[in-house]
């Protein structure tokens, strides 16, 4: 067609149906696969088991089961040692993790033992650049999902929404955490006295 009749916005519908048709051929490799559909359900079902996660839009646990790795441990493995980078969040399916310390010429001093549905390491998502506070080492054989710490941030970093529910639910837990760690240091204050 020549050039005179486009600029009269004279075209020829063929070629511009042709055209378009062509735009919305899809490759097939850009359609989720049902297999990661599946998946993608799987985890977000696993998810809902855990206390951060129970409510949230279906939309922000999709964001968030396309994030996370599945890990799997013995007793005894560590998860992560008290120094350690703080790497990311851990979730609890199965199983159960002893949060400890070392104490110089005591031993290991456990902290908590946390249960499917709890999680851990959420520190390291608030706290830049701090190592790990405690020793995180499987009590029993353990399944546990792990959110990294760089990807979360990236994906409440966009998503604002999501970011002020889980900052809350962290401040919750923190908060939670330190109340149980007076209490004991009351406890220990106490009965030290006599």
């Amino acid at each position: 067609m020549g050039a005179g009749l486009e600029e009269l916005g004279i075209v020829d519908d063929a070629d511009e149906t042709a055209a378009a048709a062509e735009e919305a051929v899809v490759d097939d490799n850009e359609l989720p696969s049902e297999e990661s559909t599946r998946r993608i359900d799987v985890l977000k079902r696993m998810l809902r088991q855990v206390s951060l996660f129970d409510g949230l839009l279906p939309v922000h646990l999709e964001r968030i089961s396309n994030l996370v790795q599945e890990v799997h441990y013995r007793p005894g493995d560590p998860v992560f040692r008290h120094g350690d980078d703080g790497d990311g969040l851990y979730l609890i399916l199965t199983g159960a993790v002893r949060i400890s310390r070392r104490v110089s010429g005591v031993g290991e001093e456990a902290l908590a033992v946390l249960k499917p549905g709890m999680y851990f390491g959420e520190m390291s998502i608030v706290d830049d650049d701090v190592p790990r506070s405690a020793d995180a080492i499987a009590h029993e054989e353990s399944r546990l999902l792990k959110l990294p710490k760089h990807d979360l941030r990236d994906l409440m970093f966009v998503d604002r929404e999501l970011a002020y529910e889980l900052l809350w639910r962290f401040v919750r837990t923190l908060s939670s955490r330190l109340r149980d760690s007076n209490d004991r240091l009351l406890m220990l204050t106490v009965s030290s006295k006599f």
